[in-house]
């Protein structure tokens, strides 16, 4: 099960480029139920995501690079290519009233810089381990709109309508 938020973002951290980064690329076989091919760094997928915006099954199988590049000929769309960049975010904030969160609790932000047609977007992504964690999160001060529930900001959308 995938359970993630969505975020545009204010402005970029200031020490970006020390963060570790995969590059990936993307395209879309389908889009309901979502069929991705995906190539990251120099490791491919194959992934299949059911219905829903916060949390949905996920599921990914490996490809070899041949298969990637054989599927990837069939998609629908235009291809995604970013930078995701790996922030720790260790003790995030949670609401008031929430459970309390043990005291080695971290996150991890997927903060994807898009390369065009997509540029200038930034977004960033955080997966949680249940939805009560998901909704009780508070984002960082540099977070700006919550889009988790906006389907232009899912990259399925994005791929097939821009």
């Amino acid at each position: 099960m995938e359970i993630e938020r969505k975020f545009t973002i204010k402005q970029l951290p200031e020490n970006l480029e020390s963060y570790p980064f995969h590059h990936i690329e993307q395209g879309y076989l389908n889009a309901a139920p979502v069929v991705r091919v995906r190539k990251e760094d120099d490791e491919y997928y194959l992934t299949y995501k059911g219905s829903g915006m916060m949390a949905r099954e996920e599921f990914n199988l490996p490809l070899s690079q041949e298969a990637y590049y054989h599927l990837r000929e069939k998609i629908d769309g235009k291809i995604i290519s970013k930078r995701r960049y790996l922030i720790p975010l260790l003790h995030p904030a949670v609401q008031e009233g929430s459970r309390k969160p043990p005291a080695d609790y971290s996150l991890t932000i997927e903060l994807d810089v898009f390369d065009p047609p997509f540029a200038p977007l930034v977004m960033a992504e955080v997966e949680f381990g249940s939805r009560e964690a998901a909704e009780a999160f508070v984002p960082p001060d540099w977070f700006d709109e919550d889009v988790t529930y906006r389907k232009e900001y899912h990259n399925s959308y994005m791929a097939l309508e821009i």
